[in-house]
């Protein structure tokens, strides 16, 4: 196919479940299953994703373990025993140049002040690949580790987020590019007049700074969102850099990738500011039989109380436990109020509703690749498929989310890159040393810079 119909690349990041994507992925026999824990194995597949040169690696996060049924809880590892991902990174840092370093971290349950000098550091650490991804807390569970009995409300945690990303960005921008003098020869370290104290007091925060960090090396690390509610599109038309969605269907897809461009000029930034890289879990086969058998092998090993558990805080917490799970789900049992995630929510219900998946077709849906979108097949047919998607402008480029880890990873690498780079749709080389500059995206200039 003929890429000249769009300009640049496309870009790529590594989703690191850490044994998989797919729900049941730790019951694989190749799944690393300690992985929560296994510094090497995240060294290991960080250097694979950096010779295949992908922009970026992305660690989720949670400010709890996971509540709900322990019967169920007890066959599924994901949230129960896994590194706190900024410190991970800043040790894969110091084993890789180039690949772009993402974590999220949670403005719900986190101060400014802190996350600013974490994300700084980071960046300093490696060199200028640090990348936040700004969430607010939807698990339940989180409050209770903080003093409170209760989530805030849905526009509260928006509300409060869109403050704690300004503060935290006025925090960034506490010393200038050239503020560090360090002149042995006349004694002085910085220079005064080039350090800013913020003195924030808002609705949520009263933060005076400065930080005690140096400026980033990117300016500010790169501000990651993913948030698809009217809300989470306004928030990040604003404030983000790369939009992480669920989108299934290409015309879907095309109208959320347009309507988050379109929302930016209100916020005086240029489209290509923003890049928006949907999911995507890639089963690989050398054949597509046996990637459907893969597939279908992966599917088998979801148990039903696992399945049940996934799909019931996605309903806002509903008891699915008796529910017999070939079955359509009970219309009473979807409510419309819950304060859930509210476009994951509808993804979910719809299947219900609209489609009358039996719960046993909701979870395995849902759980094969958590509300992404899976395609199956062999390497030429997935880059077909990536192909169509960017070239109709549908996205900038994709998350690649594994289904099992390492070898997952280690498939795509081998197989999907190369047919990538041989269409002209994928790197051959970084085109820098930041995430910044091999996305390409501006630096921002500090706000005190003109008055040095």
């Amino acid at each position: 196919m003929n890429t000249t119909r769009r300009q640049g690349q496309m870009k790529l990041g590594a989703f690191f479940h850490p044994t998989g994507h797919h729900v049941a992925a730790w019951l694989h026999p190749d799944a690393q299953i300690d992985a929560g824990t296994n510094f090497r194995h995240y060294a290991r597949m960080t250097q694979v994703a950096e010779r295949a040169k992908f922009d970026l690696v992305f660690l989720a996060d949670s400010a709890a373990t996971r509540g709900g049924n322990m019967k169920a809880l007890r066959r599924w590892p994901q949230y129960m025993a896994y590194f706190e991902p900024t410190t991970l990174l800043s040790g894969l840092a110091a084993l890789t140049e180039k690949i772009g370093l993402v974590a999220t971290a949670t403005t719900s349950f986190n101060e400014p002040y802190n996350l600013a000098r974490r994300y700084a550091s980071l960046d300093h650490i490696s060199g200028g690949r640090a990348g936040w991804n700004v969430v607010t807390s939807s698990n339940k569970a989180e409050p209770y580790n903080y003093g409170q009995d209760k989530l805030p409300a849905h526009g509260d945690r928006y509300g409060r987020a869109r403050e704690f990303v300004e503060v935290v960005k006025g925090l960034w921008d506490s010393w200038e590019d050239d503020a560090f003098l360090r002149d042995r020869e006349q004694a002085l370290y910085f220079d005064p007049d080039k350090l800013h104290t913020l003195d924030h007091h808002g609705q949520y925060f009263d933060v005076r700074g400065p930080l005690n960090v140096a400026r980033p090396p990117q300016g500010y690390p790169v501000l990651v969102q993913a948030g698809a509610s009217d809300a989470g599109r306004d928030f990040a038309a604003e404030a983000a850099e790369i939009v992480f969605t669920a989108q299934t269907e290409l015309a879907q897809a095309k109208a959320f990738h347009d309507d988050m461009k379109g929302r930016m000029a209100r916020f005086g930034r240029a489209p290509d500011q923003l890049k928006i890289m949907p999911g995507l879990n890639p089963i690989i086969g050398r054949t597509e039989e046996e990637a459907r058998e893969k597939h279908a092998f992966l599917q088998s090993l979801i148990h039903p109380d696992v399945g049940r558990e996934l799909l019931s805080p996605e309903l806002g917490g509903v008891d699915l436990s008796e529910v017999p799970v070939d079955e359509v789900l009970p219309e009473n049992l979807i409510d419309d109020s819950v304060d859930s995630s509210k476009s994951t929510f509808q993804r979910v219900a719809d299947m219900a509703r609209k489609e009358k998946l039996t719960v046993r077709q909701m979870y395995e849906r849902y759980g094969g690749a958590r509300g992404q979108r899976t395609v199956i097949g062999t390497p030429t047919q997935i880059a077909d498929q990536m192909e169509e998607w960017f070239l109709a402008g549908a996205v900038d480029g994709f998350l690649i989310q594994p289904a099992v880890l390492p070898t997952g990873l280690d498939e795509f690498a081998e197989t999907v890159i190369p047919e990538l780079q041989r269409r002209g749709l994928f790197r051959t080389e970084y085109e820098g040393s930041t995430l910044r500059e091999n996305l390409g995206l501006h630096r921002p200039v500090g706000r005190y810079a003109s008055q040095g």
